[in-house]
């Protein structure tokens, strides 16, 4: 089968769209980039000739800077839009955003949007290939993707693994991805939260959910914990930063209700003492948040890899 068969969408917006095989294609792409970026020399040319744009509407730390190292490393001409700086502070709408970036030609954009559905909306009106780097509560399928390979990784196969998602699902992005994700994979999936921080209907995601974090974390082979949203919050979704980490922080007392090898998760930035306890966050035996930011580049590198595949061939003649 030729390569392009293995991933034959001309953007990567979510999870939803991937099929099991199509993931593990990718995780296995991925594989690779992790053993490359541990060498001296971490170039490859597989972009080479290709222009990658960044366009982040929020601020990112991780997310943002793995992009530009996966595409600088992978051999594109990676490009930085501030927003900020940009027209779009001036009044210039979404879509006009997109037809002026398409006018240039790029090759691949990577946008971030705090909007639902922004950057569905961007890859309607541009010729290139678009990669959603988050947008509002929907997806972040990388950063699925990225936990995927952290887990198979230290525990093999995903299959059968029951996994904990704790804390903000109702304003997640990143909870909506791996739900889709890990089930495509075969895992069970738990979503531990106060009835205030769960999205209506949850019970239509065939998904388990618990209210009592001491009930749901107990027999869990994987515990991902969760940011509180406060920026995507209107109004009080829980009584204090206090209360919350005294039912729902994840501390050594609760942790020990999960299985003695579980893993602890977090997709990062960390509000320490709210929902994570610094010595369970720092444990080096258990916490693989540190493998997640590494294994970052490599996932994105591998996605860039897949939708390069799929664009017009360059011409070298030129």
């Amino acid at each position: 089968m030729p390569p392009a068969a293995l991933f034959a969408h001309q953007h990567l917006l979510g999870i939803e769209q991937l099929s099991a095989a199509e993931i593990e294609h990718m995780l296995d792409l991925a594989e690779g980039y992790v053993a490359l970026n541990r060498h001296a020399h971490k170039k490859s040319d597989v972009l080479k000739g290709r222009s990658l744009i960044l366009l982040f509407f929020e601020t990112s730390t991780r997310t943002r800077t793995s992009f530009e190292l996966a595409g600088k490393r992978l051999g594109a001409d990676t490009i930085n839009i501030s927003v900020q700086m940009s027209a779009i502070k001036k009044g210039e709408t979404l879509i006009d955003t997109a037809m002026t970036l398409n006018a240039m030609h790029p090759d691949v954009l990577a946008v971030r949007h705090p909007e639902a559905g922004a950057v569905n909306l961007l890859a309607r009106h541009v010729n290139c290939a678009v990669i959603n780097a988050g947008d509002g509560s929907h997806e972040h399928p990388t950063q699925a993707l990225l936990d995927a390979l952290t887990i198979r990784r230290r525990r093999g196969p995903i299959a059968g693994l029951t996994v904990a998602i704790c804390g903000d699902i109702l304003h997640s992005r990143v909870a909506r991805s791996n739900m889709l994700l890990l089930k495509k994979l075969g895992a069970r999936v738990r979503l531990i939260a106060p009835p205030t921080l769960l999205p209506t209907a949850v019970e239509t995601f065939g998904v388990e959910v618990f209210h009592d974090m001491r009930k749901g974390l107990a027999g869990v082979d994987i515990i991902m914990m969760l940011r509180l949203q406060q920026e995507r919050m209107a109004g009080t979704f829980v009584p204090s930063q206090r209360e919350y980490f005294h039912f729902y922080g994840l501390d050594e007392e609760k942790l020990a209700l999960a299985k003695p090898d579980a893993l602890i998760m977090h997709p990062g930035p960390m509000n320490r003492g709210v929902e994570i306890d610094s010595v369970v966050a720092d444990d080096i035996t258990r916490s693989v948040i540190l493998d997640q930011v590494e294994l970052g580049v490599a996932v994105r590198q591998a996605c860039l890899e897949v939708l390069a595949r799929n664009l017009p061939a360059l011409d070298h003649n030129r």
